[in-house]
């Protein structure tokens, strides 16, 4: 174990498992380089079903240099219609080329405008829009650019063998991904990637935890300001302007047009008479889209859960199998072949009576040790993994009765698997790595103990 790049540790992921030096390189030095396919669960009727009964149209999209959320702002701009009424399953990132389902209630195929960078496979008919659920996982293709030890991708992938406890584990024939020929098991902290918080301005996280607070002014401060080197200099210096005069008219000329929910929030800020208090404030919040609105406080749970499997390593507990006092959840037996899938509405705690019993099950993957993604609902472990989670909480100055927030704030909370298992392919010449996760699970956090370099590098 080894101590994680800085900006990594600002957000929760403080260590490496693997102690071998990285590869090196970069990901993403071409769209293609990165490639992402949902691995989905969701049936649909024939494209001529009878509207009234299915009057949500879905159809899969690769998308070219395309962030999931700006696609949908698109496709509704085209089509005329609220952007609420476009739904999907995961969202991606920009810089990939990236395959997933997409549903838009009451539209019709000759309706869907031809986009740049956007093929368009039309599937059917539903009864109901796509959610999160509908997704079981993602299929991953990632090319190294420029790796400068390439040949230490076969010690790290030992090392991530063992820490899933899987030594003496190798698999050949095909994998839920698709792909064909060997693949080695490998484990690594189901950490939440970089991206979950801004890969080049990490702040999602401090907006989550302003708005459980219930300091709705720091959270617009956090968002809207907070300027980062790793943002255009014209960026940096109109955030540094909203920061030190809260002029929202003046903000409006200098925020770039491109930087539109930061926009908006100024938008409402201006329209203020007098002074914005705490209500103004949230107005300003709720003027963001939905799904970003949850993704304020999910970022914050998510940041809590990093420090925990952090603290986790720190002090030696396995991953791989419970102690006494922890929380489990079991295996989706739903899952496409070949994925590991937590269902963590199947929960039970290990006592010392369970140890040996629940170590059999996760030994076989039926089981998953998990920490919790904070909320109110939110029952704590016991034990050491219990110390571990509410001394987090206690530093970051939150408890589960926080997250009874406001309209998309609020959350019950959830628990989540702190070990990421997953069948490995590895080419060498390029050197590419394949695999898949289950839905929620990052890329990164496989190819971050692979490469170790500035996580700005992994995309």
């Amino acid at each position: 174990m080894r101590s994680s790049h800085p900006r990594e540790a600002t957000v929760g992921m403080e260590y490496y498992v693997s102690d071998a030096d990285g590869v090196g390189g970069r990901l993403r030095a071409d769209d293609a380089d990165f490639r992402v396919r949902e691995l989905e669960r969701f049936d649909t009727e024939p494209v001529d079903a009878p509207t009234d009964a299915y009057p949500h149209l879905v159809f899969r999209a690769t998308l070219r240099g395309w962030d999931t959320n700006d696609f949908a702002a698109r496709l509704s701009d085209a089509l005329e219609i609220s952007r609420e009424r476009v739904n999907w399953a995961g969202t991606k990132d920009k810089y990939a080329v990236t395959t997933q389902l997409f549903s838009v209630y009451e539209a019709d195929p000759d309706e869907l405008p031809e986009i740049d960078g956007v093929e368009i496979e039309v599937l059917g008919r539903a009864g109901r829009n796509l959610e999160f659920g509908d997704l079981a996982g993602n299929a991953f293709e990632l090319r190294v650019t420029d790796p400068d030890r390439p040949d230490n991708a076969g010690a790290i992938t030992d090392e991530l063998r063992a820490f899933g406890g899987l030594a003496d584990s190798h698999r050949s024939g095909g994998s839920a991904d698709g792909s064909s020929g060997d693949a080695t098991s490998i484990g690594v902290p189901n950490f939440f990637g970089q991206q979950r918080f801004g890969s080049r301005r990490p702040v999602t996280h401090e907006v989550g935890l302003a708005i459980a607070r219930d300091d709705w002014e720091g959270a617009v401060m956090a968002y809207l300001g907070n300027p980062t080197d790793a943002e255009p200099e014209g960026t940096q210096e109109a955030r540094a302007f909203v920061e030190e005069t809260r002029d929202w008219q003046e903000a409006l000329e200098r925020v770039p047009h491109r930087l539109r929910y930061e926009r908006s929030m100024i938008h409402a800020l201006a329209e203020c008479d007098g002074e914005p208090g705490p209500d103004q404030y949230r107005e300003a919040l709720e003027r963001v889209p939905s799904n970003l609105q949850r993704l304020f406080v999910h970022a914050a749970q998510s940041y809590a859960f990093n420090l925990m499997l952090s603290e986790r390593l720190e002090r030696g507990l396995p991953f791989d199998r419970p102690v006494e006092g922890d929380v489990v959840c079991f295996s989706d037996t739903d899952a496409p072949d070949g994925l590991a899938l937590p269902d963590t509405d199947r929960l039970q705690r290990v006592d010392e009576r369970r140890v040996d019993s629940v170590t059999r099950h996760c030994e076989r993957g039926r089981a998953f040790v998990t920490a919790p993604l904070v909320g109110t609902e939110t029952e704590l472990a016991d034990g050491e993994q219990g110390e571990i989670e509410r001394a987090v909480l206690d530093d970051l100055g939150l408890e589960p009765a926080d997250f009874d927030l406001p309209g998309e704030f609020g959350s019950t909370g959830t628990r989540r698997a702190i070990l990421l298992r997953t069948d490995l392919g590895l080419e060498t010449d390029p050197l590419t790595l394949e695999f898949a996760l289950p839905k929620g699970s990052y890329a990164t956090v496989v190819s971050r103990e692979f490469l170790k370099v500035d996580p700005i590098d992994l995309g």
